[in-house]
């Protein structure tokens, strides 16, 4: 038997093209040309959406009593011999929709070709998408929610732990490890609400407007808009069919919230390094190495901060795939769904990793105070305390705060260890007072103003955040 050349043609046209091709494409172009590998995921809203399409087509008289039944009775057959894993799909019939339309039609006959009147695979695969992606932003929420839970259990757990802020990863002021940990929970609710109002506009509804064109049949997308949970059709065919900005939002708001948890992540990783000690991970967060046994390596969090170059790349790739489409649809439109599924499955398991590691996280009280006695820290509150109590010009008060630095840098001291002398000797106006903010505790407890490190405020901003959050 002759070898089939990678080019020649099957000799079998796909059954579901219709009598215009004689000849099936070449192995090639079969290959290229199939999604079934990535697009089945989309079984359960494909068959969800041919139900609603089936029923609404009978209540306009278009279909009879008869075929509806047949067709939802054969598409739960189908859902159920795919969640069973008895089903088989065939990359020869390209896609999810062919291969569900061709096991109908091998169950109830003619009646699943009568399935596809007033639709096309173009507003059929829209809305797909767009209930498979609103069902991801639900799950997504959920998990973005749990990290923001594991932030605050923490952050209200530590509301009093004294450690260094950082500016250019420099030591510059005394903060509370609750208030660092809070900070997060701000960024994150923000990315919330970037993909809440990214559903918003997920949750319209293609289907009705055919190929392009709209359809001549007297469907009603109203109701089948409502039956599917949209908020309504929309409004333009060419739009509702080639349109993906909805999928676009989507990654940009995932990118956005990768780059939040990869920050995190790389906190976690310098915290948890040897040269900071701030924080402990346990072996449920960490790896060890194959040749150093003394290892223990925050692989997980690493992993969060790679993750986002994925994010990034999916959000690159279908920018790049839209950005010179012609309307109405196109097959470069094909190439969306594996960049929002992968972002979605990257998106879910680094969200799990991060709220895993924070409530794993121990702070190490010893370490963080022994970093406090490093940087001049509290140098800010000296001058701050020159402008209030000696009613120093901040400007002055900063150059004079400048000077006793140096001068505890000369002798090899913190700030609180030179002596009053030594610090009257700069400014004659310092007393003994000064010695009260010098202490980083103290300090920290001072910063009361809104939005501040005080304990005070970490706790009542956490109360906030939960109501805000939590039972949202």
């Amino acid at each position: 038997m002759a070898k089939k050349d990678a080019t020649s043609g099957s000799g079998n046209a796909n059954p579901m093209w219709g009598g215009h091709y004689a000849a099936g494409p070449s192995v090639i172009m079969a290959e290229i040309n199939a999604s079934i590998d990535v697009d089945k995921r989309l079984y359960a809203h494909d068959i969800r959406a041919s139900k609603a399409h089936a029923e609404m087509l009978g209540r306009q008289g278009v279909l009879s009593g008869k075929d509806v039944k047949a067709i939802t009775r054969g598409l739960d057959a189908i859902q159920k011999e795919i969640e069973d894993g008895t089903f088989v799909f065939s990359s020869a019939l390209e896609d999810v929709h062919m291969n569900i339309e061709a096991s109908l039609k091998e169950k109830i006959g003619d009646a699943a070709g009568r399935l596809h009147t007033a639709r096309s695979r173009n507003d059929q695969v829209a809305t797909d998408f767009r209930l498979w992606l609103r069902d991801a932003l639900d799950g997504l929420d959920e998990s973005i929610k749990d990290v923001q839970a594991a932030l605050l259990d923490k952050a209200d757990e530590h509301a009093s732990l004294t450690m260094p802020g950082f500016t250019h990863l420099q030591p510059a002021q005394p903060i509370t490890f609750g208030h660092h940990l809070m900070a997060y929970v701000e960024m994150i609710g923000r990315d919330r609400a970037r993909m809440r109002d990214c559903r918003a506009r997920v949750n319209e509804m293609p289907l009705g407007a055919a190929a392009l064109a709209g359809t001549s049949f007297p469907i009603d997308r109203a109701s089948v808009a409502k039956e599917l949970g949209f908020e309504k059709p929309m409004e333009n065919s060419l739009d509702a069919v080639s349109s993906r900005d909805f999928a676009l939002e989507f990654l940009a708001a995932a990118t956005v919230l990768g780059v939040h948890l990869s920050r995190l992540a790389e906190e976690i990783v310098i915290w948890a390094s040897p040269s900071f000690g701030f924080i402990k991970l346990s072996e449920a967060f960490t790896s060890g190495s194959s040749i150093m046994p003394q290892k223990r390596n925050p692989d997980a969090a690493e992993l969060v901060r790679a993750k986002t170059g994925r994010l990034l790349g999916a959000f690159s790739a279908l920018t790049v795939i839209m950005k010179g489409l012609p309307l109405a649809y196109a097959k470069d439109l094909q190439e969306d769904k594996e960049q929002v599924f992968d972002a979605a499955d990257t998106l879910r398991l680094s969200l799990a990793a991060a709220a895993g590691m924070v409530r794993d996280m121990q702070p190490q009280e010893d370490a963080l105070k022994k970093a406090l006695g490093v940087g001049f820290i509290t140098a800010t509150d000296l001058a701050d305390w020159l402008v209030r109590e000696a009613n120093v010009p901040f400007r002055d008060a900063h150059r004079i705060t400048g000077r006793i630095v140096r001068l505890a840098e000369t002798k090899g001291c913190r700030l609180d260890q030179l002596s009053l002398e030594e610090m009257r000797s700069v400014e004659k106006s310092i007393t003994e007072a000064v010695f009260g903010i010098l202490d980083p505790v103290q300090a920290t407890a001072s910063r009361k103003s809104a939005g501040g490190t005080a304990p005070s405020n970490v706790k009542h901003a956490v109360k906030k955040a939960r109501k805000r959050f939590l039972s949202a």
